[in-house]
C-alpha cells in the first residue's frame, strides 16, 4: 500500500525527494545496489538484470542487461555491486562461479566487459574497493576469496580461509588494506590484501553460518555480523581480541545487515526465511526494533540505503518480484504495540518483573503480602536523552531472588548424567531410569518409567506353577486368571465340602470367573446340590472386606467354623499299596458312592489325606487375553509426554522419546519433537553437560536435530612453522618436512590427543597445556 508522505533531503548542492513506493519486477530479485548519485538502482537475480531510475513518484526502467538470443548462466546473478567511484562500472557474481564486470559506457547493446572464471563453485559475494577503482574482491562457495585487478585478465591473489564456503566479503571503509570475510562454520576472518598466505585475525562470531557483515561508516573498528543463530552482533576490532559490544536478538536467520547513515547505533536487517519484514534496530535496545517495514509479501533478499549520507530512504528487493523504496517516517514502530510489562524466570528460579515507572511508583507504598519471603531489589534504567521513543522507554525492573539452596537444579544434572538412554533392552532402561528417579526423590517420574515398562515390555509365558493361586486369606493373586484351587490353601469353611454328597449321574462343570472387583464361582445349572452341608452360592473377592477372602452370601445363617480333624494314617490297616499320585476327586467320589464298595472302604477312601497340589477345579486355557497391545496406550503415552513438557520437565519428555523410539515417534508431530529436543539440548549446554548433549543429539529421533553434529565437522590444520596447510597423509609437513604436533612446553612430539589454544595457537600434551 502506497503512503503519501514525502521527504526532501538536502545533500550538498542536490536534494533527494521521494515517498514510499514500489514497482513490480519480471522475476524475483536476489540483490540490489545503488549508484553513486542515488538516482539509479540495479536489480539482479536468476532471471532478471535491470537498471531502474528512481524518480519522485515511481521507478522507471532504464536498461535491461540480459541481452542475447540464448540464455547464459553468466546472467544468473547471486549478487551485484555498483562501484561508488565509477558510475559506469558494475560487477556481478554468477551462480556458475563466474565473476562478470559490466561497462555501462560501452556503445554496444551488450555491456559485458570482463569474465573471470577461476572459481569452481557459486560466487556468493562481490565487493569493490572503496577507493581503488580497479580492485574487485569475490567470495565463493569453494572456500576461496580472489582479488582481481580489472586491468588484468587473471586474479592477482587468492585467499584460502581453510574453511567452508565464504558467504560475505567487505572492504574496510577506514583501513585501506583490510577486508573481512564470513564463513559457514561461524568464523569471521580479517585479511590484509598484501598477505594472502594467512589471515590477520580469526574468531568465532556465531553459533552457525555467518551470512553477512558490514563495516560501520563512522566508527573505524565496528563490524556488524548476522547469522543463522538469529543474532546480529557488533564487534570492536580495534582491541587485541575481537570484543562483542552489542548483540541484537531477532526472530529469524539474518540474511543482510546494513548500517544506517548518520545514525551511529542504527542498522537495518532482513531475514533469509520465515520473516518477510525489514527491521531497523537500535543496538542499545536489542529486543524491540526501532522501526519496521511490512510492504513485502515474501522473503527480502536485498537492502540498501539510498545515499551514504541520507538516513530517510531505504531500498529493498524481494522474492515476491517487487522493488520498494521505504520512507523511514512511514515505518511502523513496534514499541508502540509492545506489552509494557514483562515477566521472566531465571535459570535458578529468580523472578524478574519489568513495568512502567509510573506503575511501580504508584505501588511503592504498598506493603508486601505475607507470602513474600524477601523484598524485591529495584533497578532503575538510566535513559539516554538522544534515544528515540524516550517517553515510552521509562521502566523499572524488580528482581525477586529465591532463598539460597531452594532453587537448586542438582536433580536435573544428576538425572541427565545417570539416565540410561540406549545400549540395553527396553525393560532394563525403564527399570534403571525409574531407580534413578526414585533415588532423587522424583516418585512420579519413577512411577511413569515403571508404567512404561509394563505397557511396552511383554512378561513372556508364566510357568505352570505360578498359575495356581489360592483363594484363602494367605493367597495373593498376581495374575488376572486362575488355573486351579488347592486344597491346602482352601479356607476352613470349605473343609467339609470334600465330602459333599452328589446325586447319581449328575455331571457338572464348574466355571471360574474373575475380574477386578469380584471372583464368582457358580454351577452351570444354578441349582443347589442335594444333601450339601454348605450353601452352594458363595463369593470370592473384595466385597466390603479384606481382599481375597471367602464370604457367604447369607452371613446371618453362616455356619461357624469347625476345625477339621484327620486321623493319622497309621490307624487304618493298609489294604493296597500307596501310590505317589492320588486319584482325582471324581474317582474317589464314584468309589465312595458305588454299591459294590463296603462302608469301611468308603470311609477310608473319603478320610484318606490328599495331596495338597491336587486341584478341585481346573481351567485348561485362559478365558481371555490378559494383556492389551501397546498401541492401545499410544494416545495415553503421548498425553503424558505433553503433560511433562507443559510442566517444564522437557528432560522427561525427551528421555522417553529416545528410549521408546519408533513406538511413540509416529504419534507426535515432527515440529513438536524438534522443539522438545532443542529446549533440552539448550538446558544441557547451559549446565555445561556437553557429553550428555552430544548423546541426545546422536540418539535424537528428529531429523533436524540429529544433523546438528554433522555440520562444520571439517578440521583444517596448518603447519606451525611454515603455515602451509597440512595434507591428510600424516603429521609431517610436505614443505618444511617438520613435525607439526610438537608440544609447546616439553618440545616433544605429541602422540595421541593434541590440545591447543584457539587464541595463541600454542598446544601440546593435555597435562601440560591444562
Amino acid at each position: 500500500m502506497e503512503k503519501m508522505s514525502r521527504v526532501t533531503t538536502a545533500l550538498g548542492g542536490s536534494a533527494l525527494t521521494g515517498r514510499t513506493m514500489h514497482c513490480h519486477l519480471d522475476a524475483p530479485a536476489n540483490a540490489i545496489s545503488v549508484c553513486r548519485d542515488a538516482a539509479q538502482v540495479v536489480v539482479a537475480g536468476r532471471s532478471i538484470f535491470k537498471i531502474y531510475a528512481i524518480e519522485d513518484e515511481q521507478f522507471v526502467e532504464k536498461l535491461n542487461l540480459r541481452v542475447g538470443r540464448k540464455p547464459s548462466l553468466n546472467l544468473s546473478c547471486a549478487d551485484v555491486v555498483w562501484h561508488q567511484m565509477d558510475e559506469n562500472l558494475l560487477a556481478t557474481a554468477a551462480t556458475n562461479g563466474v565473476v562478470v564486470t559490466w561497462n555501462l559506457g560501452r556503445p554496444s547493446r551488450n555491456k559485458q566487459d570482463q569474465l573471470f572464471t577461476e572459481h569452481k563453485r557459486t560466487v556468493n559475494k562481490v565487493c569493490f574497493h572503496p577507493t581503488e577503482a580497479h580492485v574487485l574482491l569475490s567470495g565463493s562457495q569453494d572456500g576461496f576469496m580472489k582479488c582481481f585487478d580489472l586491468r588484468r585478465k587473471d586474479s592477482v591473489s587468492t585467499f584460502s580461509g581453510q574453511s567452508e564456503s565464504v558467504r560475505d566479503v567487505q572492504f574496510s571503509i577506514r583501513d585501506y588494506f583490510t577486508f573481512a570475510s564470513t564463513f559457514e562454520n561461524g568464523n569471521v576472518q580479517l585479511w590484509d590484501i598484501r598477505r594472502p598466505d594467512r589471515c590477520e585475525r580469526m574468531f568465532t562470531a556465531h553459533n552457525g553460518p555467518v551470512f553477512c557483515c558490514d563495516w560501520h561508516p563512522e566508527d573505524r573498528g565496528w563490524l556488524a555480523t548476522g547469522g543463522r543463530d538469529k543474532m546480529v552482533k557488533v564487534w570492536d576490532m580495534t582491541t587485541h581480541r575481537a570484543k562483542e559490544v552489542h548483540c541484537v536478538q531477532t526472530i529469524a536467520s539474518v540474511a543482510r545487515v546494513k548500517w544506517r547513515p548518520e545514525c551511529r547505533h542504527h542498522l537495518a536487517t532482513c531475514s533469509m526465511m520465515v520473516d518477510h519484514n525489514i527491521y531497523v534496530w537500535d543496538v542499545r535496545r536489542p529486543f524491540v526494533p526501532a522501526a519496521m517495514f511490512e510492504e513485502h509479501r515474501d522473503v527480502t533478499t536485498g537492502i540498501a540505503w539510498r545515499h551514504p549520507h541520507d538516513p530517510s530512504f531505504l531500498l529493498s528487493g524481494s522474492k515476491d518480484s517487487t522493488l520498494c523504496q521505504h520512507l523511514f517516517r512511514d515505518a511502523s514502530q513496534p514499541v508502540e504495540r509492545a506489552n509494557p510489562e514483562g515477566l521472566c524466570y531465571g535459570l535458578f528460579g529468580d523472578l524478574a518483573f519489568a513495568a512502567k515507572e509510573s506503575l511501580v511508583a504508584a505501588e511503592s507504598g504498598r506493603k508486601p503480602y505475607a507470602g513474600d519471603r524477601r523484598h524485591p531489589i529495584f533497578f532503575k534504567r538510566k535513559l539516554d536523552p538522544a534515544e528515540p521513543f524516550v517517553g515510552l522507554a521509562s521502566s523499572a525492573l524488580s528482581v525477586f531472588e529465591i532463598e539460597p539452596g531452594s532453587g537448586s537444579m542438582n536433580w536435573f544434572v544428576d538425572t541427565a548424567e545417570r539416565y540410561a538412554l540406549a545400549g540395553r533392552p527396553l525393560a532394563e532402561l525403564c527399570d534403571h531410569n525409574a531407580k534413578v528417579a526414585r533415588e532423587l526423590g522424583r516418585n512420579q517420574v519413577a512411577q511413569t518409567w515403571t508404567m512404561l515398562r509394563i505397557i511396552y515390555c511383554s512378561p513372556g509365558l508364566a510357568p505352570a506353577t505360578s498359575l495356581n493361586h489360592s483363594v484363602g486369606k494367605g493367597s495373593s493373586c498376581g495374575l488376572p486368571l486362575m488355573n486351579s484351587f488347592n486344597l491346602k490353601d482352601m479356607a476352613p469353611g470349605l473343609g467339609s465340602e470334600t465330602r459333599l454328597d452328589r446325586s447319581k449321574g449328575d455331571t457338572r462343570s464348574d466355571t471360574v470367573l474373575l475380574d477386578s472387583s469380584a471372583t464368582l464361582i457358580t454351577n452351570e445349572d444354578n441349582e443347589e446340590t442335594e444333601g450339601s452341608d454348605v450353601p452352594a452360592d458363595y463369593l470370592l473377592g473384595d466385597v466390603e472386606g479384606e481382599e481375597d477372602e471367602l464370604y457367604l452370601l447369607d452371613p446371618e445363617h453362616a455356619h461357624p467354623e469347625e476345625p477339621e480333624y484327620v486321623l493319622p494314617q497309621e490307624a487304618f490297616p493298609l489294604r493296597h499299596e500307596i501310590v505317589d499320585t492320588p486319584p482325582g476327586p471324581e474317582h474317589l467320589q464314584d468309589k465312595a458312592d458305588s454299591p459294590h464298595v463296603s462302608g469301611s472302604e468308603a470311609d477310608a477312601a473319603s478320610s484318606a489325606p490328599m495331596d495338597s497340589s491336587f486341584s478341585l477345579i481346573s481351567v485348561s486355557h485362559a478365558l481371555y487375553d490378559s494383556r492389551l497391545p501397546p498401541d492401545f496406550f499410544s494416545a495415553l503415552v503421548c498425553d503424558m509426554l505433553r503433560f511433562y513438557a507443559e510442566q517444564g520437565d522437557v528432560q522427561m519428555a525427551v528421555s522417553v522419546l529416545i528410549v521408546l523410539g519408533e513406538r511413540v515417534r509416529k504419534d507426535i508431530d515432527e515440529q513438536t519433537q524438534e522443539h522438545w529436543y532443542t529446549s533440552y539440548i539448550d538446558l544441557l549446554q547451559r549446565f555445561c553437560l556437553w557429553n550428555v548433549s552430544n548423546q541426545v543429539v546422536k540418539l535424537s529421533t528428529s531429523r533436524a536435530v540429529s544433523c546438528l553434529n554433522q555440520a562444520s565437522t571439517t578440521l583444517h590444520v596448518n603447519c606451525s612453522h611454515c603455515k602451509r596447510p597440512m595434507s591428510s597423509r600424516g603429521w609431517v609437513c610436505d614443505r618444511c618436512h617438520r613435525c607439526a604436533s610438537m608440544c609447546a612446553v616439553c618440545h616433544h612430539v605429541v602422540k595421541g590427543l593434541f590440545v591447543w589454544c584457539q587464541g595463541c595457537s600454542h598446544g601440546g600434551h593435555l597435562q601440560h597445556i591444562m
